[in-house]
């Protein structure tokens, strides 16, 4: 099984105190490709900011809704504070925002619940933070995290290299959803009745050729150039074929539309940030003890593992792991995220957590918390400069997903493929996330697969206790309806 790639140069001597503070030369990078890999990270995540406030957009069981300004104000602005919190004490290229698993979870499930008010439901999750804080600072979260087999943690890095290659394909409408009523097994299919069409798929399709020719020449700054190619192209498709969003105002559809964001140039508005501090522990009293600990259960496990999968397979991506496969200052890159969780709870933004578009920073040469730095500054400009995001449809940005994932999925060889214990669940791990849309299901599955098999091998003892608590855990998440009906809730 091959060695983990690193990048570190301990013995370089620092250039001046930027470089010393964050070791850009000893993790083999530049300032430049710092300042390059950040600013590709922002633009890979910069749709959060429009996209969360529509995920959020739905009203509670009172009717009240959150506002769509108020959520997109608050969301760059803890993406910003936190992202920059990473940069700066944890010195790793990580972006944090809203989480998408979680923001969906909170939309359709939890704020949904009958008596449970928004401020409420984003009481849940900042409880689900603190709880988080908590299992950190006893050295809990980083023991289990020390406790996932190597192959699990590979698994873990091509799974979500298929997972962000999957998010690419599909929001850039080259592969797409098939409704339920097209009467068919098939889930997913090419373009539209399986013909690629519209505009907005010929700008993918164009700047992942692009990319994914500069990649291969190894030409510097190859994945931003080619966001910013493919982000011109779209704007220049956009004024000459006026083609709209697939989904206006009015809820007219149209499937050859831009699909997240439409290139324009919006008015210019004040950020509104009303909504930070605006949550509730009323909760418990408003659905009951039990149903409210079962919701920050679901929440937390989600959290947890999203988390840990993700600072795995970026930290391997970046190279930024010691000899034993551990990553440097890995109780404060835990300590952000959940610090994020809370504080995204408090602002209702919802979780905010590590990105997994940060890999695209990371394909752009960032390997040290500068780039996180660059990212979290670029975040708290979009609080005023909203409009410049709207020139970046997902269609410009969804190229570099999908070759960043292509760098990520090649450690698939670092597998022991001749240990079927152990490589049945790391396959396990990776096929699942992006087949259920979830990095946590993906790692839940894997260490489930990974005690069972193990234990039926006859080789219990190579499973950590730790990794045993975890997959009951996960036997409990994954039975949550059943559970919920079992006990009445």
């Amino acid at each position: 099984m091959s060695s983990l790639r690193t990048v570190n140069h301990r013995d370089v001597e620092p250039k001046n105190k930027l470089d010393k503070f964050f070791r850009i030369s000893q993790r083999g990078s530049t300032v430049s490709a710092e300042i390059r890999g950040g600013l590709a990270t922002f633009l890979a995540m910069s749709y959060i900011i429009v996209l969360n406030p529509l995920v959020l957009s739905g009203p509670d069981d009172a009717g009240e809704t959150l506002g769509i300004p108020q959520v997109a104000a608050a969301t760059a602005l803890l993406a910003a504070v936190t992202t920059m919190l990473m940069g700066l004490w944890a010195n790793h290229p990580f972006g944090l925002a809203a989480g998408l698993g979680v923001n969906a979870l909170l939309a359709i499930t939890i704020a949904t619940t009958p008596n449970l008010t928004w401020p409420e439901a984003m009481g849940l999750v900042v409880i689900a933070g603190a709880v988080m804080i908590i299992l950190v600072l006893t050295g809990f979260r980083e023991a289990v995290f020390r406790a996932v087999p190597d192959g699990i943690k590979t698994g873990i890095v091509v799974g979500i290299g298929l997972f962000i290659t999957l998010i690419g394909l599909v929001n850039s409408g080259f592969v797409r959803r098939i409704p339920d009523a097209a009467d068919t097994t098939v889930p997913l299919g090419l373009g539209i009745n399986g013909e690629l069409a519209g505009w907005p798929t010929l700008v993918f399709v164009i700047g992942f050729m692009l990319t994914a020719v500069l990649v291969v020449r190894r030409v510097r700054g190859a994945i931003l150039i080619g966001i910013v190619g493919a982000t011109i192209i779209a704007n220049v498709f956009e004024l000459v074929f006026h083609i709209g969003p697939s989904v206006d105002d009015a809820g007219n559809v149209n499937p050859e539309g831009w699909s997240l964001v439409t290139p324009a140039m919006p008015d210019w508005t004040t950020p509104d940030l009303s909504l930070l501090g605006n949550f509730s522990f009323g909760a418990f009293s408003s659905v009951g003890a039990t149903a409210a600990s079962l919701l920050i259960f679901a929440i937390l496990l989600s959290v947890f593992f999203d988390a840990m999968g993700t600072s795995v397979g970026l930290s391997r991506e970046a190279g930024n792991v010691d000899k034993d496969g551990t990553i440097p200052r890995l109780n404060r890159v835990l300590l952000v995220d959940a610090i994020g969780v809370t504080a995204g709870g408090a602002g209702s933004a919802s979780s905010t957590q590590i990105f997994v578009e940060s890999g695209t920073g990371i394909g752009e040469g960032a390997r040290t918390g500068l780039s996180s730095v660059v990212t979290g500054l670029l975040f708290l400009a979009a609080m005023f400069l909203t409009p410049l995001i709207h020139l970046v449809p997902f269609e410009a940005v969804a190229p570099a997903l999908v070759v960043v994932g292509f760098m990520m999925v090649s450690q698939v060889a670092q597998i022991d493929w001749s240990d079927w214990g152990a490589a049945l669940p790391a396959f396990l791990t990776f096929a699942l996330m992006p087949f259920t849309y979830s990095i946590a299901n993906g790692i839940g599955a894997g260490m489930i697969a990974y005690a069972v098999i193990r234990t039926g091998q006859g080789r219990a003892r190579e499973v950590h206790p730790l990794l045993w608590v975890v997959a009951v855990a996960f036997i409990l998440f994954f039975g949550m309806g059943v559970f919920q009906d079992l006990i009445g809730v």
